[in-house]
């Protein structure tokens, strides 16, 4: 996959979960420095997943990058609401996800 191929790359280390409803308990748990998170999961979408992380004071300096193969400015706009820190539209240039990467984990 390319999100894991960028973020060996990078020597970054990475975790992933096949469900929304796996995201939150696993972002506590690990308090990543960047959770890769996509719009459209099985059973909780990535909109409310962000909502969530984003209404946990704990949780305040992970940040969010919002993928979605919708990538229309209202799409972007809804995602930057919830609290997303960046919007990356599918399918993605890995030049373009790399640049997103390392921004946010610059912050």
């Amino acid at each position: 996959m390319a999100i894991e191929w960028v973020l060996g790359r990078e020597g970054l280390t990475h975790d992933r979960v096949a469900t929304g409803r796996d995201a939150l308990p696993r972002i506590r748990a690990t308090h990543p420095d960047l959770v890769l998170l996509d719009v459209m999961l099985p059973e909780m979408s990535g909109h409310d997943i962000c909502r969530d992380l984003r209404r946990d004071p704990s949780l305040a300096d992970v940040r969010v990058l919002m993928m979605t193969a919708r990538g229309s400015a209202q799409d972007r706009r809804r995602a930057i609401d919830e609290g997303a820190d960046a919007f990356v539209t599918k399918p993605f240039d890995v030049k373009d996800l790399r640049a997103e990467v390392i921004r946010l984990l610059s912050l």
